[in-house]
């Protein structure tokens, strides 16, 4: 097992790449075995879940090939194999084989996913799809067995807004008989990500990042090229860390539009923020202002950025209110926070956050966004080195993380425990 050592108190400058969304990668690879021709897939983050995916679909028969940021994979030889242990517990999102194997096969039989434990994340809103496209659903000793002689176009009000949900019924419902309607749909970019990749592809979707998403079932699906969009939390963590260090820091290949509620908050805490067409600069200043976050679904701030941005608002001036209102319970940075002098204190769905400086210590990233929280603030603190376990977790969603903080000046390393 390795640690993150972060020796603080160097401003970041210069200028950090940005690799391809992590949230779309889970969902444009299990999208890929509906094809019956190859997929290549440009711009692929190298994180160690695209990694556990790629393993996945080599199991299920796939040829997969993965060079750099591309990846080539072969669904011409998928077999409908049951799948209730083993590496689809290794990760959240392995619950998009779900719809993707339904709607190649008219079955799937998928372990319950892991991945960050940060909170249960029910998949009811999935299921409820599924039943509605005339899937049987059941739960066989742990795994979630899903059948249909035939899948039927429907219309799908969600109870909650569910971007996995959006998504997997997007996955089965492309290869239904009919039309189908998903209501109260998730708007991310991802989303509309995912279903310009089945579009290529030969699906019929239309309205893909609205309320509201109508898809015509298809026969079949054919190979193509996607690349895949900038990853806009990956973004939103190097902005913080920028403004964190009181740096000057130019975030490129990125999509601004994406990063819109991130980019008025650090406004209204005095942050400098330049939009250009494809990059981000972000200049930090001497003082910041505290102010109130809202974690909301897209197009709010990211409930995914709630945990660094923690982070910066402890280097504000006063006492800022964060509250998430997609998690209840994503605080589990905050002990660890505290650990490093931080005046934190959780009431429901808030954390009260008295701004101040932080000490270095030894602390433990409990899941991907409480590791770069702690991130944020090792590099923040001006004397002695803080020592982050759970490097594992960090893996998951930032790939190059010590070579990109180095390239912009940090003083920062990975030793083994």
């Amino acid at each position: 097992m390795e640690k993150l050592m972060i020796r603080g108190g160097r401003p970041l400058r210069g200028t950090v790449q940005i690799s391809g969304a992590k949230n779309s990668a889970v969902a444009l690879l299990p999208a890929s075995l509906l094809a019956e021709t190859e997929v290549v897939l440009d711009n692929l983050p190298q994180l160690s879940d695209v990694a556990v995916y790629s393993e996945i679909l080599q199991e299920l028969g796939g040829k997969v090939t993965w060079e750099g940021g591309v990846m080539k994979i072969d669904p011409s030889g998928l077999v409908s194999k049951p799948m209730p242990n083993g590496k689809v517990n290794l990760l959240r999102a392995s619950y998009y084989l779900m719809g993707a194997l339904l709607g190649r096969f008219g079955e799937a039989t998928i372990g319950l996913p892991g991945g960050c434990n940060f909170e249960p994340r029910p998949i009811d809103q999935h299921i409820k799809g599924f039943e509605a496209l005339g899937a049987t659903v059941t739960n066989d000793h742990g795994s979630i067995r899903i059948s249909a002689k035939q899948l039927r176009g429907a219309k799908i009000y969600l109870d909650v807004v569910s971007v996995g949900a959006t998504i997997n019924i997007m996955l089965a419902a492309s290869k239904a008989k009919g039309s189908t309607i998903i209501e109260n749909a998730a708007k991310e970019p991802e989303i509309i990500d995912v279903a310009t990749l089945l579009n290529s592809m030969g699906a019929k979707i239309k309205g893909a990042g609205t309320e509201t998403i109508r898809i015509e079932g298809v026969d079949s699906l054919h190979g193509c090229r996607h690349s895949i969009i900038p990853d806009r939390i990956q973004a939103g963590t190097y902005m913080i860390a920028a403004a964190a260090t009181r740096g000057d820091v130019l975030i490129d290949n990125v999509i601004p539009k994406h990063l819109e509620a991130m980019t008025a908050k650090l406004l209204e805490m005095g942050v400098q923020v330049y939009e250009l067409d494809e990059a981000i600069r972000i200049v930090g200043g001497p003082s910041y202002e505290a102010i109130d976050v809202k974690a909301l679904v897209y197009p709010g701030f990211a409930t995914d950025l709630q945990s660094p941005m923690t982070s910066l608002l402890t280097q504000a001036t006063g006492v800022s209110i964060l509250s998430d209102y997609v998690y209840s319970n994503r605080f589990k940075h905050v002990p660890e926070l505290v650990r490093m002098g931080a005046k934190i204190r959780v009431e429901g769905r808030s954390a009260i956050i008295e701004g101040g400086p932080l000490n270095a210590a030894k602390v433990q990233a409990a899941d991907l966004r409480a590791g770069a929280a702690l991130t944020v603030a090792g590099l923040t603190v001006s004397e002695g080195i803080t020592e982050i376990t759970g490097v594992e977790y960090i893996d998951r969603g930032y790939d190059f993380l010590v070579d990109n903080l180095r390239r912009l000046g940090a003083d920062v390393w990975r030793e083994n425990e």
